[in-house]
């Protein structure tokens, strides 16, 4: 018996396998909203095998966005383009469908990935960046503002606002998006966070608003849906956020009924010195899980199926996220359960697609034809 291809229940939802489809940025909306790219490329990894797919980094106001092309769900027409996108999943996969919500903070205004990534100015069409001290996230770089006392009430009620629509939208699941140098991540590291108020300085300080803006989220999400946060378990920048104050940071989502934790890494300043290889943060997802007991995701790097196996069955982690494997590899799941003997779902026009040594890869062993 495979220990991935085994069921798991975040709070009301059951998933039939600890696998989900990691949120990956697109950079292909327009003014917030998704299109075409989005209904194939969501319904493609919606049929990919995997229990979860997480829809990826949803800005939750248009300032917040990382690039002019990151998607949102600040405006009706957000929502309004996403309903036929989701109306397709659920016609033809049983995959629950998760949303991360998330605020670019400092690292917002920026251009596309493949058009350099750089900050890109007012002058030149960019938008003035917020962050929780004037901070620059590179030298060089124009300082963020500051956010007041209005502005962070009114992120907070945008990230409020956006639950609510992402539940009128279905969504199954959220995940907050602590990680990668965004904003609820610069809250937390002393890298970003070089605040004097009761938002900064001590550990207890730095957390605040990032379980405010959870608390406030979980308070207008149905209780049978889960949420769970992405955190960057260590800056890799000496003096910065590392596991132990995310433990600390753990327990207190765990106080406030977090249903997982993704487990990354990094993102906070162009400083760190991260030692990629295959499942490099996984002993992170495993330090987290064994000092807390919340349910945990373990991402980056995680390729192939035995690997994957590996880190579940092992009680490194309680599931696994994959990005690039899945792009690489649309069917991930499906060839994963095939070789640990596991079952997915999948469409029957695709049934007849198994290996021949597999007839029970789909669940069914027949299909009927004359």
């Amino acid at each position: 018996m495979s220990t991935l291809f085994s069921p798991i229940e975040l709070r009301g939802l059951k998933l039939a396998n600890r696998v989900m489809v990691s949120p990956m940025c697109q950079y292909s909306a327009i003014d917030g909203s998704a299109n075409d790219w989005h209904f194939t490329h969501i319904n493609m990894l919606a049929l990919s095998g995997a229990a979860m797919f997480c829809i990826e980094a949803t800005h939750v106001e248009d300032i917040g966005r990382i690039t002019p092309g990151c998607l949102g769900l600040y405006s009706d027409a957000n929502e309004a383009a996403l309903k036929p996108i989701l109306a397709s999943v659920r016609k033809h996969s049983k995959a629950a469908v998760a949303m991360q919500l998330a605020h670019a903070g400092r690292k917002g205004s920026s251009h596309r990935p493949w058009e350099g990534g750089q900050l890109i100015p007012i002058s030149e069409g960019g938008w003035q960046p917020l962050a929780p001290s004037a901070v620059p996230h590179k030298d060089g770089e124009a300082a963020p503002l500051a956010l007041d006392d209005a502005g962070l009430k009114r992120v907070r009620e945008a990230f409020v606002a956006a639950a609510r629509r992402a539940e009128r939208l279905g969504i199954d699941a959220l995940e907050l998006h602590g990680a990668h140098g965004y904003l609820l991540h610069q809250f937390l590291s002393p890298i970003a966070n070089r605040r004097t108020d009761r938002y900064g300085g001590s550990l207890e300080n730095r957390m605040r608003y990032p379980l405010e803006v959870f608390e406030a989220v979980r308070a207008v999400f149905p209780a049978r849906k889960p949420i769970g946060m992405r955190v960057s378990a260590t800056d890799w920048v000496e003096g910065g956020w590392d596991v132990a104050q995310t433990i600390e940071f753990t327990k207190e989502l765990k106080k406030r009924g977090v249903d997982w934790v993704d487990v990354s890494s990094g993102g906070v300043s162009p400083l760190q010195k991260i030692p990629l290889g295959p499942g490099y943060q996984v002993p992170a997802a495993q330090a987290v899980k064994e000092a807390t007991g919340v349910t945990t995701m373990a991402v980056g790097l995680i390729t192939e199926a035995k690997q994957a196996e590996e880190i579940v069955a092992s009680g490194k982690a309680d599931m696994v996220a994959l990005a690039r494997g899945m792009l690489y590899d649309p069917r991930w799941g499906w060839h994963a359960a095939a070789e640990l003997g596991g079952v997915v779902s999948a469409p029957p026009q695709y049934w007849r697609s198994q290996p021949s040594t597999q007839k029970a890869l789909f669940g069914t062993t027949t299909f009927g034809a004359r």
